[in-house]
């Protein structure tokens, strides 16, 4: 008689700061342990003698990453998702209540019924480099910000520390962009990848390291799941007879940001992209709705390079 396959184990991690709290589907175990090297393995040392089929983590702002490589480490089928999807799935079901039991057992049922896909996780030469070019980003915003703060204020003294900080984040950008540049020519792969997105007419070093450290799956997937991925495809919202207004909606911003200040350059120095740019207008899209499809455009053009590995070629 054939030996019966064991029943698939659906496992939802809530992640904080100190804790981690364990539910597991179908038998409804709940483990609570402290978020630190002897509880992350103890977790992992657990879930390597069950026949696990998915384990479900909000993205926490990395809280998570430890537990996260390390489940990688042992070859378990992970997704790290955004937390609104999993609040969005909450308000569904009718499960309004937050603690941190509830919300691993709401990320086990995730899990089961919706069945994110598992992705591979960085590793950790990657890792650094997302964390850099995130740590980048933050210091435009506070460059931006705290100028915004100076032209604001009246007050001598405020202006005068404003002043200060000023002055010491140019110096900061500059480390981080000196970094980041060592961290990408360190790796032959990263290397070769940064001179064939620098290759299309649109794309320069900001862009293409972002890409690098932020769009990992460039060149794996097929054009329609990276826009979705990056939040550049259009979102259905019909009904009946009914054809709704498309939307983009969801992806990744930090990425999507990158990508339309890249784009605002394309569209002027890029051939291709700035006859498709044209013919949208003159077809009376507003501008913004042609920017959006010059991204899908963009970001197909890329997928392709990177995956033949072969430069922009003008035609």
């Amino acid at each position: 008689m054939e030996k019966a396959s064991p029943t698939p184990v659906f496992v939802g991690i809530d992640v904080s700061k100190d804790r981690l709290g364990l539910h597991i589907l179908p038998s409804g175990r709940a483990v609570a342990l402290p978020n630190d090297d002897p509880g992350v393995s103890r977790i992992t040392a657990l879930l390597a003698d069950l026949p696990v089929a998915l384990v479900v983590l909000e993205a926490t702002g990395g809280y998570e990453a430890r537990l996260a490589a390390d489940l990688a480490t042992a070859n378990l089928p992970l997704a790290v998702v955004n937390p609104r999807q999993v609040r969005d799935f909450a308000r569904v079901t009718g499960r309004l209540a937050k603690t941190d039991r509830i919300n691993a057992a709401l990320l086990a049922l995730f899990a089961e019924r919706i069945r994110p896909e598992p992705r591979p996780m960085p590793n950790v030469q990657a890792r650094t480099l997302a964390e850099l070019v995130a740590r980048r980003r933050q210091v435009v915003e506070m460059i931006v910000m705290e100028g915004n703060r100076r032209r604001c204020a009246n007050n001598p003294k405020v202006r005068a520390d404003i002043d200060a900080v000023l002055a010491m984040l140019p110096a900061q950008l500059a480390s981080l962009d000196g970094d980041i540049e060592g961290a990408v020519r360190s790796s032959p792969l990263w290397r070769a990848t940064e001179d064939l997105l620098r290759s299309v007419p649109g794309i320069g070093g900001v862009t293409a390291r972002t890409l690098i450290a932020e769009l990992p799956e460039l060149g794996r997937l097929d054009r329609r799941r990276l826009a979705a991925l990056v939040g550049v495809a259009p979102v259905n919202r019909d009904s009946g007879q009914q054809r709704g207004h498309r939307a983009i909606a969801g992806g990744r911003t930090s990425l999507r940001n990158a990508l339309f200040m890249a784009t605002l350059v394309a569209v002027r120095h890029n051939a291709l992209l700035k006859a498709h740019y044209d013919a949208l207008v003159a077809r009376g899209r507003p501008k913004k709705v042609a920017l959006i499809a010059c991204i899908r455009r963009l970001l197909g053009i890329l997928n392709a390079i990177v995956r033949s590995k072969t430069p922009w070629q003008s035609a």
